[in-house]
């Protein structure tokens, strides 16, 4: 059967009495039978026999499946020896596939300290229990405590979420300097920063990265341009409502960005009467019905897959229900036609519950 492990084969049925099967990037159909085998099909389909279901035929974009991309972002040390095996045992129970953005160079966490002067980031703290959620060694990280080097210290995590099938990309280097320093940086600095991690990523995994998904939704000029010359072939860096190619001082680049388009569980929680128990149903609201392109959706190791693990589990069962596949940044990029895409300007802005500015998705020029 192909499909085995990172592409695990999964069957849904409509009201019509369809089933869609999915195989990597690729969703096929047939009509079941009442022995709950399936009709139209024929042995020359390059898909064979799994749990019963012969080949398939390759179904048009008016019957593709409504998809779900997960982007797990991974902040420090913490997130990556705990937080993440919890989300790849989550992700395999449910047969979702996910990317997985690592950041690879120091934990500096406590830095962040210097953001109590930012509007809007103390009430965060208070709303999402930093303290619970990140430990109290992790937020001394780069200030009483020397930081951790995440990529030598996670690196067996890092290969196992590999070997599991799981896409793998960078989230950044050294995440605070990244999320603080980036939108008054240098040219040079930016470079820098990218070019360290994109070393430490192939020192680490053997590949060059093929995803990138910026701290903080955090990038300047410079950085998105570094994209394209790195041979980037998606990205994750901004916030915004469909995928698009970036228009950047003037210059339309090629590597599309697939924004975050839905908020995340920290943005929510503590805000509108929403607590741990109620914010799974009001985010499946919000997803009840799907954009053309689908939505992405953004986690944390530190949340997600902590305390929060539980909330995770009801997303991504009620996901399923409402016929959502769970996919990859990469899946997702599969399914787009590059040419048809947009070009948008980028700007800079705030969003509910989050402090500071983000980099957002701007108007198509």
């Amino acid at each position: 059967m192909r499909g085995k492990g990172a592409g695990l084969l999964q069957k849904f049925v409509d009201e019509r009495g369809l089933a869609v099967i999915d195989v990597g990037n690729d969703c096929y159909v047939a009509k079941l039978t009442g022995h709950g085998g399936l009709t139209g099909l024929n042995s020359s389909s390059p898909f064979y026999h799994a749990e019963g279901v012969a080949s398939t035929l390759k179904i048009g974009d008016s019957h593709r499946m409504k998809q779900l991309a997960l982007k797990i972002d991974v902040d420090t040390l913490r997130g990556t020896r705990e937080g993440v095996p919890r989300l790849q045992s989550l992700l395999q129970a449910h047969a979702a596939q996910a990317t997985f953005l690592f950041s690879l160079g120091p934990d500096h966490t406590g830095r962040a300290i210097k953001r109590v002067f930012r509007k809007g980031f103390l009430g965060k703290v208070q709303r999402t229990s930093v303290l619970e959620h990140y430990g109290l060694k992790t937020l001394l990280y780069g200030t009483l405590l020397p930081g951790p080097d995440i990529g030598r210290l996670g690196e067996a995590v890092m290969h196992a979420i590999q070997q599991a099938g799981f896409e793998v990309g960078i989230h950044t280097w050294d995440h605070v300097a990244w999320q603080d320093g980036v939108a008054r940086a240098s040219p040079q600095w930016t470079d820098q920063q990218m070019a360290r991690a994109e070393a430490r990523f192939l020192e680490i995994f053997g590949i060059r990265p093929q995803v990138h998904g910026a701290a903080g939704w955090q990038m300047n000029d410079q950085a998105f341009m570094h994209l394209d010359q790195a041979g980037i072939q998606w990205a994750s860096d901004c916030r915004g409502t469909t995928p698009f190619i970036p228009v950047v001082a003037g210059r339309t680049l090629t590597c599309p960005q697939l924004p975050t388009t839905l908020p995340t569980l920290d943005e929510l929680i503590g805000l509108d009467g929403l607590d741990a128990i109620t914010v799974a149903g009001h985010l499946l609201q919000l997803t009840e019905a799907a954009p053309p392109a689908g939505h992405v959706f953004t986690l944390h190791a530190e949340l997600e897959g902590m305390r929060l693990v539980a909330v995770l589990d009801q997303l991504l069962r009620g996901w399923q229900q409402q016929g959502y596949r769970l996919v990859s940044l990469g899946e997702m990029a599969g399914t787009l036609d590059l040419g048809a895409l947009p070009r948008c300007r980028i700007v800079h802005g705030a969003i509910p519950g989050r402090s500071g500015t983000l980099t957002l998705q701007g108007e198509p020029v």
